[in-house]
């Protein structure tokens, strides 16, 4: 097992600092570019980091250590961020999710000793019994999935173009 609380928080730290600088300022077509219908751009990527944020990792590891296993944790609608986007620029995106999570951390950090909460379990409403560490992990693992994924799809805006090098490039192979 790898997984330890101040690592953990290292990586959610710098999450809304690794998005700023990648993102402030770069054109609208980089914003925007899909990888196809019912793909995510990258303004759609933090609209649903931000909704995760106030309705999926603090409140989710307060039900835990409130209910327990008592009863399971509300669903989180991993899309609920498309049906309410809001008409913000990007910059004004990424203070926003800057915001919201480093509250959320200076939470975490309030929450949980990790001699002590780490192994507490909860009741998901799919997976069942899971553990506050399984949660955290997901939370960053979650982040690092969602550059993964914008990185991935700003890249795909340039498939065409590359030429024969697309053979050397892992990120535009499908």
């Amino acid at each position: 097992m790898n997984f330890n609380l101040k690592e953990a928080i290292e990586i959610l730290e710098r999450t809304p600092q690794t998005l700023e600088y990648f993102l402030k300022g770069v054109s609208e077509g980089w914003q925007q570019c899909k990888e196809g219908e019912g793909t995510w751009n990258a303004m759609e990527v933090i609209d649903h980091l931000i909704e995760g944020e106030k309705n999926n990792w603090i409140p989710r590891l307060e039900f835990i250590l409130q209910e327990g296993e008592n009863k399971p944790f509300p669903p989180f609608d991993r899309y609920a961020h498309l049906n309410e986007m809001e008409e913000k620029s990007i910059e004004e995106k990424l203070i926003k999710f800057k915001k919201i999570r480093t509250h959320n951390i200076v939470k975490l950090k309030c929450l949980i000793d990790p001699e002590v909460h780490l192994e507490l379990t909860g009741s998901h409403p799919v997976f069942g019994v899971v553990r506050v560490r399984e949660l955290i992990s997901t939370w960053v693992v979650h982040d690092l999935t969602h550059i993964s994924q914008i990185t991935r799809v700003m890249s795909n805006r340039y498939r065409a173009d590359v030429g024969p090098w697309i053979q050397y490039l892992g990120i535009l192979k499908r």
